[in-house]
Protein backbone atom coordinates (compact mmCIF):
# COMPACT_ATOMS: atom_id res chain seq x y z
CA UNK A 1 0.00 0.00 0.00
CA UNK A 2 3.00 2.57 1.38
CA UNK A 3 4.64 1.61 -2.41
CA UNK A 4 1.55 1.75 -4.38
CA UNK A 5 0.56 5.23 -2.61
CA UNK A 6 4.15 6.63 -2.97
CA UNK A 7 3.75 6.19 -7.29
CA UNK A 8 0.82 7.74 -6.71
CA UNK A 9 1.71 11.06 -5.44
CA UNK A 10 4.83 10.99 -8.11
CA UNK A 11 2.30 10.72 -10.55
CA UNK A 12 0.21 13.48 -9.48
CA UNK A 13 3.86 15.94 -8.83
CA UNK A 14 4.31 15.57 -12.31
CA UNK A 15 1.19 15.67 -13.82
CA UNK A 16 0.91 18.89 -11.85
CA UNK A 17 4.41 20.30 -13.36
CA UNK A 18 3.04 19.57 -16.88
CA UNK A 19 0.41 21.30 -16.38
CA UNK A 20 2.08 24.57 -14.98
CA UNK A 21 4.55 24.33 -18.08
CA UNK A 22 1.29 24.27 -20.82
CA UNK A 23 -0.47 26.80 -19.05
CA UNK A 24 2.56 29.28 -19.16
CA UNK A 25 1.65 30.04 -15.39
CA UNK A 26 5.35 30.09 -14.23
CA UNK A 27 7.17 31.08 -11.14
CA UNK A 28 4.80 34.52 -11.05
CA UNK A 29 1.38 32.11 -10.72
CA UNK A 30 -2.20 33.43 -11.40
CA UNK A 31 -3.72 36.86 -12.02
CA UNK A 32 -6.76 38.33 -11.55
CA UNK A 33 -8.57 41.00 -12.64
CA UNK A 34 -11.01 43.13 -10.52
CA UNK A 35 -13.71 46.60 -10.18
CA UNK A 36 -16.28 47.64 -7.89
CA UNK A 37 -18.13 44.46 -8.56
CA UNK A 38 -15.63 42.50 -6.41
CA UNK A 39 -16.89 44.35 -3.81
CA UNK A 40 -14.82 45.06 -0.76
CA UNK A 41 -11.54 42.47 -1.15
CA UNK A 42 -9.57 41.49 1.72
CA UNK A 43 -6.34 41.78 -0.21
CA UNK A 44 -4.33 40.48 2.79
CA UNK A 45 -6.27 37.15 2.28
CA UNK A 46 -5.25 37.24 -1.39
CA UNK A 47 -1.95 37.54 -0.72
CA UNK A 48 -2.00 34.93 1.76
CA UNK A 49 -3.76 32.33 -1.01
CA UNK A 50 -0.10 32.34 -2.56
CA UNK A 51 -2.19 32.02 -5.78
CA UNK A 52 -2.26 35.85 -6.69
CA UNK A 53 0.86 37.54 -7.65
CA UNK A 54 -0.54 40.51 -9.99
CA UNK A 55 -4.09 42.43 -10.00
CA UNK A 56 -5.18 44.44 -12.44
CA UNK A 57 -7.70 47.10 -11.41
CA UNK A 58 -10.33 48.75 -13.07
CA UNK A 59 -9.92 52.59 -12.81
CA UNK A 60 -12.04 54.11 -15.40
CA UNK A 61 -14.51 54.34 -18.58
CA UNK A 62 -14.79 56.62 -20.85
CA UNK A 63 -14.75 60.25 -20.35
CA UNK A 64 -16.00 60.73 -16.73
CA UNK A 65 -16.79 56.82 -14.81
CA UNK A 66 -14.20 56.59 -12.58
CA UNK A 67 -14.54 53.05 -10.07
CA UNK A 68 -15.49 53.83 -6.60
CA UNK A 69 -13.42 51.08 -5.62
CA UNK A 70 -10.33 52.05 -7.18
CA UNK A 71 -8.33 53.85 -4.47
CA UNK A 72 -9.05 51.23 -1.96
CA UNK A 73 -8.01 48.60 -4.71
CA UNK A 74 -4.65 49.71 -5.43
CA UNK A 75 -3.38 51.68 -2.25
CA UNK A 76 -4.78 47.55 -0.37
CA UNK A 77 -3.24 45.78 -2.97
CA UNK A 78 -0.26 47.27 -2.88
CA UNK A 79 0.39 46.97 0.66
CA UNK A 80 -0.39 43.53 0.74
CA UNK A 81 2.57 42.87 -1.59
CA UNK A 82 0.61 42.57 -5.02
CA UNK A 83 2.03 44.16 -8.33
CA UNK A 84 -1.05 46.43 -9.71
CA UNK A 85 -1.72 47.71 -12.82
CA UNK A 86 -4.77 49.68 -14.09
CA UNK A 87 -6.85 49.28 -16.73
CA UNK A 88 -9.29 52.00 -18.77
CA UNK A 89 -12.25 50.84 -20.69
CA UNK A 90 -12.51 52.16 -24.09
CA UNK A 91 -16.07 53.80 -25.37
CA UNK A 92 -16.20 54.87 -28.65
CA UNK A 93 -18.47 58.01 -27.95
CA UNK A 94 -15.88 60.08 -26.70
CA UNK A 95 -12.42 61.42 -27.74
CA UNK A 96 -9.33 59.76 -27.15
CA UNK A 97 -7.77 63.12 -25.19
CA UNK A 98 -10.90 63.18 -23.19
CA UNK A 99 -10.68 59.16 -22.34
CA UNK A 100 -7.30 59.90 -21.55
CA UNK A 101 -7.50 62.45 -19.33
CA UNK A 102 -9.96 60.94 -17.39
CA UNK A 103 -7.88 58.28 -16.88
CA UNK A 104 -4.53 60.58 -15.73
CA UNK A 105 -6.33 62.00 -13.65
CA UNK A 106 -7.22 59.06 -11.42
CA UNK A 107 -4.06 56.71 -12.22
CA UNK A 108 -1.04 57.43 -10.61
CA UNK A 109 2.52 56.28 -11.87
CA UNK A 110 3.77 56.35 -8.09
CA UNK A 111 1.07 53.44 -7.67
CA UNK A 112 1.77 51.33 -10.84
CA UNK A 113 3.91 48.05 -11.23
CA UNK A 114 2.62 47.17 -14.13
CA UNK A 115 1.41 48.94 -17.79
CA UNK A 116 -1.89 50.40 -17.93
CA UNK A 117 -4.54 48.15 -20.00
CA UNK A 118 -6.62 49.84 -22.63
CA UNK A 119 -10.01 47.88 -22.27
CA UNK A 120 -11.56 47.32 -25.73
CA UNK A 121 -14.82 45.23 -25.46
CA UNK A 122 -15.88 43.13 -28.52
CA UNK A 123 -19.61 45.39 -28.17
CA UNK A 124 -17.97 47.92 -30.17
CA UNK A 125 -15.92 46.29 -32.47
CA UNK A 126 -18.47 47.17 -35.61
CA UNK A 127 -16.99 50.94 -34.95
CA UNK A 128 -14.11 50.89 -33.21
CA UNK A 129 -12.56 54.23 -34.69
CA UNK A 130 -9.18 52.97 -34.77
CA UNK A 131 -7.78 56.56 -34.90
CA UNK A 132 -9.19 57.31 -31.88
CA UNK A 133 -7.89 53.74 -30.11
CA UNK A 134 -4.07 54.54 -31.67
CA UNK A 135 -4.12 57.99 -30.01
CA UNK A 136 -5.49 57.10 -26.67
CA UNK A 137 -2.56 53.74 -26.84
CA UNK A 138 0.27 56.20 -27.88
CA UNK A 139 -0.98 59.17 -24.82
CA UNK A 140 -0.77 56.23 -22.41
CA UNK A 141 2.39 55.07 -23.32
CA UNK A 142 3.84 58.71 -23.41
CA UNK A 143 2.28 59.32 -20.00
CA UNK A 144 3.40 56.04 -18.12
CA UNK A 145 6.75 55.46 -19.66
CA UNK A 146 5.82 51.77 -21.73
CA UNK A 147 2.95 50.72 -24.44
CA UNK A 148 -0.12 49.41 -22.67
CA UNK A 149 -1.34 46.19 -23.30
CA UNK A 150 -4.49 45.82 -25.06
CA UNK A 151 -7.10 43.36 -23.92
CA UNK A 152 -9.78 42.40 -25.92
CA UNK A 153 -11.58 39.26 -27.67
CA UNK A 154 -10.42 36.99 -30.51
CA UNK A 155 -12.70 38.43 -32.68
CA UNK A 156 -11.55 42.29 -32.41
CA UNK A 157 -7.78 41.10 -32.26
CA UNK A 158 -8.30 39.21 -35.52
CA UNK A 159 -10.60 42.07 -36.79
CA UNK A 160 -8.11 45.13 -35.87
CA UNK A 161 -4.86 43.83 -34.14
CA UNK A 162 -3.66 41.16 -36.00
CA UNK A 163 -1.73 43.39 -38.53
CA UNK A 164 2.20 44.79 -37.92
CA UNK A 165 0.71 47.85 -36.56
CA UNK A 166 0.50 46.42 -33.15
CA UNK A 167 3.11 43.94 -33.01
CA UNK A 168 4.83 45.85 -30.40
CA UNK A 169 2.02 45.54 -28.26
CA UNK A 170 1.62 43.23 -25.85
CA UNK A 171 -2.48 41.26 -26.10
CA UNK A 172 -4.42 39.78 -23.22
CA UNK A 173 -6.88 37.64 -24.69
CA UNK A 174 -10.00 36.73 -22.92
CA UNK A 175 -11.55 33.12 -23.85
CA UNK A 176 -13.21 31.26 -21.46
CA UNK A 177 -13.71 28.18 -23.54
CA UNK A 178 -9.95 27.17 -25.51
CA UNK A 179 -7.11 28.29 -25.56
CA UNK A 180 -6.63 31.24 -27.72
CA UNK A 181 -6.12 31.12 -31.22
CA UNK A 182 -4.25 34.54 -31.44
CA UNK A 183 -0.84 35.47 -30.29
CA UNK A 184 -0.89 36.50 -26.76
CA UNK A 185 1.27 37.41 -23.35
CA UNK A 186 -1.40 37.33 -21.31
CA UNK A 187 -4.61 34.85 -21.12
CA UNK A 188 -8.13 35.97 -19.37
CA UNK A 189 -8.98 32.36 -18.96
CA UNK A 190 -12.35 31.99 -16.56
CA UNK A 191 -14.44 34.81 -15.43
CA UNK A 192 -15.55 32.37 -12.49
CA UNK A 193 -12.62 32.28 -10.27
CA UNK A 194 -12.76 31.51 -6.62
CA UNK A 195 -9.98 33.06 -4.77
CA UNK A 196 -10.40 33.47 -0.76
CA UNK A 197 -10.44 37.26 0.42
CA UNK A 198 -13.01 38.05 -3.01
CA UNK A 199 -16.57 36.71 -2.25
CA UNK A 200 -18.26 35.99 -5.50
CA UNK A 201 -16.38 35.05 -8.88
CA UNK A 202 -13.34 36.98 -9.85
CA UNK A 203 -11.63 36.65 -13.58
CA UNK A 204 -7.96 34.84 -13.60
CA UNK A 205 -5.42 35.87 -15.90
CA UNK A 206 -2.23 33.86 -16.49
CA UNK A 207 0.96 34.39 -18.97
CA UNK A 208 1.85 32.36 -21.94
CA UNK A 209 4.63 30.07 -21.46
CA UNK A 210 7.19 31.92 -23.39
CA UNK A 211 6.43 35.66 -21.21
CA UNK A 212 6.77 36.76 -17.94
CA UNK A 213 6.01 40.02 -15.19
CA UNK A 214 8.99 41.25 -16.34
CA UNK A 215 8.09 42.27 -19.75
CA UNK A 216 4.62 44.24 -18.59
CA UNK A 217 6.52 46.07 -15.58
CA UNK A 218 6.84 49.58 -15.96
CA UNK A 219 10.16 51.46 -16.10
CA UNK A 220 11.52 52.35 -12.56
CA UNK A 221 11.79 55.76 -13.67
CA UNK A 222 8.32 56.28 -14.67
CA UNK A 223 7.45 55.75 -10.86
CA UNK A 224 8.29 59.50 -9.44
Amino acid sequence: MESRHNRLRLALLVLATLLTVVGGESAWGQGIDVSKFQGTINWRKVKATGKVKFAYIKATEGTSIQDPMYKRNIDSARAAGILVGSYHLYSKKTTAYQQFGNFKKVVQKSKQDLVPVLDIEERYNKDLYMARVDKLLELMEKEYGKKPLIYTSEKVYWDHFSGKKYKNYHIFIANYVRYPSTRFTLWQHSQTGRIKGISGYVDLNKFHKNHGINEIKLPKKSNK
